[in-house]
């Protein structure tokens, strides 16, 4: 395999007839013609105006397009990829904040995007797909009424070019701007590639957001890493995904937990499809995979499931359990599946298996800081370990168990409560398909525990029975005293649910 250190080269990993991008009903792109596409496209780019190290933002929908323009880009500029969910002023704020030189959306955009360039001077351009375009080819028209002159250079980027830049959700403070070089996210995507043991046989179906680490990294670039290929979705759709699935036939996909479980809600109705099913094993990363949605998965399309722990400071991944014969420990997220991994206490000691304190990381696939954000560079790096916000424990086998962000820890009176503990329990309750434990301001405790649940379709229960299920199997201190019943709960845009803003969102700050 290659050990590509530019996106440019990792994709000389594909066969140049092998399919490569693809999508529902568009033929694919192979590989001979993706790699004719990025060096077309940065050439393009250079005659802009557009060179090395240059930030191009990104607002299109979900998609092959998506996909290439991310990689194409990346190639000869820095991709800064946004959510085509974000309103004007949140536009204002991140393309102001990555000093944005381009903004490339579909022909004829009304994104709220394009007024929010235009506002800041910001070069828009458009792209097309030519009729008949394979999946993923497309040709970008310049912006007449911003001339660029080029500053920085032309040609292919190197490994020490920043290939991403993405921001941090910033839930409790400002979103910190976070560079991933191209040796950062080719040292991913191999890890990713070598944990999933992926070769060119295999097809990803991919439903994950492509303004996220999860969908850029592990479906997309793992896959072009291993000269494998990907079908880009216009993003998850619990009712089409089974069509989806007999007409992709991939060997497996990467998602969130709340998608999982909304495709186990419709999976019995959709058993022909789920029968004739391709998959050699299906991902889950970016939150906790509660074990009883593992076991459920696993019965229902009978394949392994592996859950992986990552984050965007990684270039996503870090740990995964591991495929068969490795084991597979239910309510772990495995060994360090790339970088070092290890736990450290407040005073900067690492600490022996068994012993609770915050995960920390190291390597190549890491990012070297927040940009501009010193104070912030101080916190997260003790010894040249990244300390990871998450707070977990390790077993003697070096299996990782996740208890929780230490931001999201409840504080009861000087009790700490981990959410995560309390999810799980109450997962257990016949009725309870989904649920997301949290802490809401008290008076006199400073915190007390919350819990929001959805019922399974034809269940019944009430508040008052779910407590009273946790307070069977749980200390006092730790049942919630709060449940709420929803028919659905508030997620972010990646179908993460959150913790940290939940009180507010559901009227109970």
């Amino acid at each position: 395999m290659s050990e590509a250190q530019t996106i440019r080269l990792l994709l000389e990993s594909g066969a140049g007839g092998s399919p490569a991008i693809g999508a529902p009903g568009r033929p694919f792109l192979d590989y001979a013609g993706l790699t004719g596409h990025v060096d077309r496209t940065v050439a393009a780019l250079n005659a802009l105006g557009l060179g090395r190290g240059d930030r191009v933002a990104i607002v299109l929908p979900n998609g092959p397009e998506m996909a290439s323009a991310f990689v194409s880009i990346a190639a000869g500029t820095t991709t800064a990829p946004l959510n085509p969910g974000y309103r004007r002023k949140e536009y204002d704020f991140y393309l102001e904040d990555l000093g944005a030189k381009a903004l490339v959306v579909e022909r004829g955009s009304e994104s709220e995007a394009v007024d929010s360039a235009r506002s800041l001077g910001i070069a828009v351009l458009e792209l097309s797909v030519p009729d008949g375009a394979a999946a993923g080819q497309f040709e970008l028209k310049g912006d007449p009424n911003v001339p660029m002159e080029r500053s920085a250079p032309a040609g292919s980027a190197g490994p020490d070019d920043v290939a991403l830049v993405l921001h941090t959700s910033g839930t409790t403070s400002r979103p910190k701007i976070v560079p991933l070089l191209h040796r950062n996210v080719c040292a991913s995507a191999r890890n990713i590639r070598t944990t999933l043991r992926l070769t060119p046989d295999d097809r990803c179906m991919n439903v994950m957001p492509l303004f996220h680490i999860h969908g850029l990294m592990a479906p997309v670039l793992a896959s072009l890493s291993a000269g494998a290929s990907v079908a880009c979705t216009p993003g998850f759709n619990a009712l089409k995904f089974f069509s989806w699935l007999d007409e992709i036939q991939p060997t497996w996909y990467s998602a969130v937990p709340t998608m999982h479980q909304a495709l186990l809600s419709r999976a019995g109705r959709n058993e022909e499809s789920v029968a004739r099913a391709r998959l050699r094993f299906i991902r889950s990363s970016s939150s906790s995979l509660p074990p009883q949605v593992l076991a459920e998965l696993e019965e229902t399309f009978g394949v392994p499931v592996v859950e992986a722990y990552a984050m965007t400071e990684a270039s996503h991944q870090m740990t995964c359990n591991p495929l068969p014969p490795g084991v597979r420990k239910a309510g772990t997220v495995g060994p360090a599946a790339g970088p070092e991994v290890a736990v450290m206490d407040g005073e900067g000691n690492l600490l022996e298996p068994g012993v609770v304190g915050e995960i920390v990381i190291r390597g190549p696939n890491v990012t070297l800081g927040y940009e501009n954000n010193p104070e912030a560079n101080a916190a997260a790096f003790t010894n040249r370990w990244f300390r990871t916000g998450d707070q977990g424990v390790m077993d003697e086998d070096r299996y990782v168990t996740l208890t929780g962000r230490l931001k999201e820890i409840i504080n009861r009176g000087g009790e700490k409560i981990s959410p995560k503990e309390v999810d799980e329990v109450l997962m257990d309750h016949p009725a309870v398909q989904q649920v997301v434990t949290f802490a809401v301001p008290h008076d006199k405790l400073g915190e007390e525990v919350a819990a929001a649940v959805v019922l399974r379709e034809g269940t019944e229960a009430t508040e008052a029975e779910i407590r009273d299920f946790a307070a069977e199997r749980l200390a006092a201190f730790k049942v919630p005293r709060t449940v709420l019943v929803l028919d659905e709960i508030p997620k972010g845009p990646t179908g993460k649910l959150r913790r940290i803003g939940l009180a507010e969102q559901l009227g109970l700050g």
